[in-house]
């Protein structure tokens, strides 16, 4: 009697097993030692504030119709931008050339649309301090040439020199004559720069276009009166990790945006080395806090926060440094108080 054949042993699966989890999950899935295992998610937040492509590509046929309207209402066709050569400026100066009256329909700037002997109704000024880097002005300069704008340098040197001269005066005060300190001088600058703007817009007859996210609106991550001020802002609702995503579609130069954010109020200085962490990790909690909190323009919103609730799905530190500022910096998106007897 034949004995039935031996079963063969279970092949050896050597290829590395597959899974996918869903982005709307709130699970994590590891792979170790061959098992996968399934654990539900600490923070299942999302990683990140984008939205969609669409998304932006809307919101630039919205904020092109805003600056049409704005400009409309005032009177104005002609816009002026301070152009740094960084990221926010680039965005909203490319946003103004677009709502030009020559294009009456949103389009994505193309060089030399608008160069044959038609003027320009953008007017962009690069401003540099002696903080600035030479880079910064390159980057200004490609910016406006690519998107064919008229661009004044008007650099800061001369202002700085009689700021510090004036402060270096025996016959002021102890506490004012003492050298200014970093960031004195770059908030010196920053409402310097403002106030040339302004200047500027009453020669042109047109309005200054503000150039901070919400990012920065909302930590105070500014010089109130300096480059907080303007006539009217198109990109005030943009997280600062949103601005790039406009940026890619708007074809802003990658040399501005590869390059790390810095408002180059003095030499070497960072955003996120000030502000302690990445756009990316703080943009998250700034929407966690806008979520609970409601529209980060009413200031009456954001008096009290409550760190704990915050606190079990963000990191703490994160949480505690946007509280800090976002508190300590209300008085920047508030107008004067005044008394009513």
């Amino acid at each position: 009697m034949r004995k039935p054949p031996l079963a063969k042993p279970p092949r050896k699966n050597t290829k590395p097993t597959k899974f996918t989890i869903s982005k709307n999950s709130t699970k994590s899935a590891s792979h170790e030692n061959g098992k996968i295992t399934i654990k539900p998610n600490k923070n299942p937040r999302a990683k990140s504030v984008l939205k969609s492509k669409k998304y932006y590509e809307n919101f630039i046929k919205k904020s092109v119709r805003f600056l049409q309207k704005e400009a409309k209402k005032r009177g104005v066709e002609n816009f002026v931008v301070g152009l740094s050569g960084g990221i926010d400026s680039a965005v909203v100066a490319c946003l103004c050339k677009m709502a030009t009256k020559k294009q009456k329909t949103p389009k994505y700037p193309k060089k030399s649309k608008l160069s044959n002997g038609t003027p320009s109704n953008v007017f962009a000024l690069a401003l540099p301090s002696l903080s600035s880097s030479e880079k910064s002005l390159e980057h200004a300069k490609e910016l406006a040439t690519k998107f064919d704008l008229p661009l004044e340098i008007l650099p800061l040197e001369h202002y700085q020199n009689a700021f510090l001269q004036t402060r270096s005066n025996s016959t002021m005060r102890d506490s004012t004559h003492k050298k200014p300190l970093p960031l004195e001088m770059g908030n010196f600058c920053a409402r310097i720069r403002m106030a040339l703007l302004y200047d500027y817009s009453a020669q042109k007859k047109a309005i200054v276009i503000g150039t901070s996210n919400k990012s920065e609106l909302m930590l105070g991550y500014g010089t109130i009166f300096g480059d907080l001020a303007c006539a009217i802002n198109p990109i005030g609702s943009l997280y600062k990790s949103e601005i790039f995503a406009l940026a890619k579609i708007l074809k802003i130069p990658d040399s501005i945006i590869s390059k790390p954010p810095s408002a180059e109020l003095y030499a070497g200085q960072s955003d996120e080395a000030e502000l302690g962490f990445s756009y990316d990790k703080i943009d998250i909690v700034l929407e966690a806090i806008c979520e609970k909190y409601g529209d980060f323009r009413e200031v009456k919103n954001f008096q009290k926060i409550d760190i704990k609730t915050l606190c079990d799905k963000n990191p703490k530190d994160i949480v505690k440094m946007a509280k800090n500022r976002i508190t300590q910096n209300l008085f920047k998106r508030t107008l004067p108080k005044i008394f009513v007897p």
